[in-house]
Parts: C-alpha cells; structure tokens; sequence
C-alpha cells in the first residue's frame, strides 16, 4: 500500500460523496442548507477521515480511531439518507443507501484486519 488511494474503502467513499453531492443539489431549494448540507459533509467526512487514519497509520490506536471516526460518519450519512428518502421522491437515494450499507461493511472489515493485522 503506497497510498489512501490504494484503499477500496477510500475509492468507493470518495466515488458516493461525489454522488451524494450531485443527488442532494435535488432538494428543495429549503433543504440545500439544511438537510443537504449535512448529507454533503456527512458523506465527505468518510474518506476525509479515511485519509487522516492513513496518514497516521505508523500509530495503530490512532488509525483505528479514525476508522471508526469514518464508520460512524457512515452512519450519519446513512441516517441523513434514510431521512431523506422518507421526505423526498429522489430515486438515485435507495441505491446510495444500499452502497454505504455495503461501505459500512468495508469499514467495518477492515477495523477488523488493522487491529489484527497491522503492525507499528
């Protein structure tokens, strides 16, 4: 692994925010700031914390913690996600939430093979 870049992880998050962005720009003008917003960083907070984890990854403790600073934003965005969905008509939702479902997993996953695995 010579980057974040080299992570599916980091790939695919950074590939949903982008979709995320593009999806919540569909709100209503009301919602742009509000609930759009907060999808929008929820979703970026993913791979930002992704890349923070990797930058730090000579110290195993802290690359787990923003492993799992990205996972719970993955919730969040999931949450927001879910919220949206119930407000909105916006088809492109239910197949985001069904990625970061699968995202989730990937995060979880590898938590699992850094604390096993990863050497300081």
């Amino acid at each position: 692994m010579k980057s974040y870049r080299d992570l599916d992880i980091y790939n695919l998050s950074f590939e949903y925010a982008l979709e995320v962005h593009k999806v919540s720009l569909k709100l209503p003008k009301f919602e742009l700031y509000e609930q759009g917003s907060q999808v929008r960083r929820s979703s970026k907070s993913i791979k930002d914390n992704i890349v923070e984890g990797y930058g730090r990854r000579a110290y195993k403790q802290d690359f787990i913690k923003f492993l799992i600073y990205s996972h719970a934003s993955l919730l969040e965005c999931l949450s927001q996600l879910e919220m949206i969905d119930e407000l909105y008509e916006i088809k492109e939702i239910k197949t985001l939430r069904t990625k970061y479902d699968l995202l989730g997993g990937k995060i979880y996953s590898f938590i699992q093979y850094v604390e096993k695995n990863w050497k300081t």
